[in-house]
């Protein structure tokens, strides 16, 4: 008998279940597995034993969950110890495994968990283990080293972006428009805050300026750029990354910087209100609207891009055609073939050499005054983002899965 089990790990996406979907459906299809499983809570979930058998989800139920946002079988910032460190951890979870038949663990999750990925894989080699690990890439913040792009990014920027018109446009309704700060996520690349170079309104950008954690931030050079253009214009747009730096590489603003997950990652936010507050201290204008989107980037269902959620659904059952393959260790990746029309192909990439990396916003696509992205970065980002499919609705409200969890 050989059974798969399936689990997600880190921020959630709005698109992150349709990988789940795609691996379920894959091994259904296959016929290769005789049972799925699911990890509640990702690799800390498994760890204590939490597995719930999907093998008979029916199909309304499996289409309801490939669109519902965020993790169906819920998630988890947990970092394995080296092997050596603490083998007891390693031997705990593959003796969990062995009680349930599992062959495969498809895991899927960004930076980090593709380090679970490689550890868990290496350590299976290492001792002989007639084991697969597999990882399935997520994340919002399109920060994955070797894949072209990450399913739940396209998305997350349709959000963004749609946001930005919106708001825009509300900002612009008074004659006394003042300043606007649009903060989006991004602890060290700014792919999301870049993604407001999309937003045009009768073919003209409206975002004046954008600032990104890969370029050092000057508080006395932002406070200059925004004080002439608001004497040019009277009205400037703002998006900025949670995660701008000073010269020494520092935060500018962290909710509580003392707070660190298990990957010991500080948790951010509000650096809008910080330069709110420069701004009003400077004197530049009275009028200033500041909009944190926080965790909507990454469960706005109403606003996902279908071509992300279809990828997402693609990886998670192309992970499984290669498991039958026999292969281990390694992560889905996408390879972009064209952008117009677009098109794609999937490839293997070991999870070693996308664990703990980071792939950040190309330098050459920033303007020359640093404040700012070229507009190289729309022919990148512009295909991501396709129509939604159409959403189950129930009382005029998206119809989603929640899954009863032991």
């Amino acid at each position: 008998m050989k059974n798969a089990i399936v689990a997600q790990s880190g921020g959630p996406t709005a698109v992150i279940n349709a990988s789940a979907i795609g691996v379920i459906n894959g091994i259904l299809e296959s016929n290769y597995y005789d049972r799925i499983y699911g990890g509640i809570n990702g690799i800390q979930g498994i760890l204590d034993n939490r597995i719930i058998d999907l093998t008979n989800l029916d199909i309304n139920q499996l289409e309801c969950i490939k669109y519902t946002p965020s993790s169906f079988l819920g998630s988890c910032r947990y970092k394995l110890k080296d092997c050596d460190e603490q083998e007891e951890e390693y031997l705990r979870l593959f003796q969990i495994l062995d009680e349930y038949d599992i062959h495969t663990l498809f895991y899927i999750g960004g930076n980090d968990s593709m380090d679970t990925v490689s550890k868990l894989s290496e350590y299976a080699k290492l001792r002989g283990l007639n084991k697969q690990v597999i990882g399935i890439p997520k994340t919002i913040d399109n920060d994955l080293c070797h894949t072209d792009h990450t399913p739940g990014y396209g998305s997350a920027v349709k959000y963004i972006v749609t946001t930005i018109l919106e708001t825009y446009l509300d900002f612009n309704a008074y004659s006394n428009k003042g300043i606007f700060i649009l903060e989006t996520m991004g602890r060290d690349t700014g792919w999301l805050a870049a993604s407001g170079v999309l937003a045009k309104i009768n073919g003209k950008a409206i975002v004046d300026f954008i600032y990104l954690p890969e370029i050092e931030f000057s508080p006395e050079k932002f406070l200059k750029e925004v004080e002439e253009k608001y004497k040019e214009q009277k009205s400037v747009y703002i998006i900025v990354s949670e995660g701008i730096k000073d010269s020494s590489g520092e935060y500018f603003f962290g909710v509580n910087s003392t707070d660190h997950d298990a990957f010991s990652h500080s948790q951010l936010g509000g650096v809008g209100q910080y330069l709110k507050k420069l701004i009003l201290e400077r004197g530049i204008a009275t009028r200033i609207k500041t909009f944190e989107l926080n965790i909507a980037q990454r469960c706005s269902m109403h606003c996902v891009s279908d071509r992300d959620i279809e990828e997402a659904f693609i990886l998670g059952k192309e992970a499984v055609q290669e498991s039958v393959e026999g292969y281990t260790g390694f992560m889905i990746g996408i390879e972009r073939l064209q952008d117009n029309p677009y098109k794609m192909q999937t490839f293997r990439v070991d999870a070693s050499s996308v664990a703990n990396n980071i792939k950040h916003f190309p330098a050459e696509w920033i303007n020359e005054e640093k404040n700012n992205v070229k507009s190289d970065a729309i022919d990148y980002i512009a295909p991501l983002i396709t129509l939604s499919q159409d959403l189950s609705i129930d009382s005029g409200l998206p119809e989603y899965f929640c899954l009863e969890k032991k």
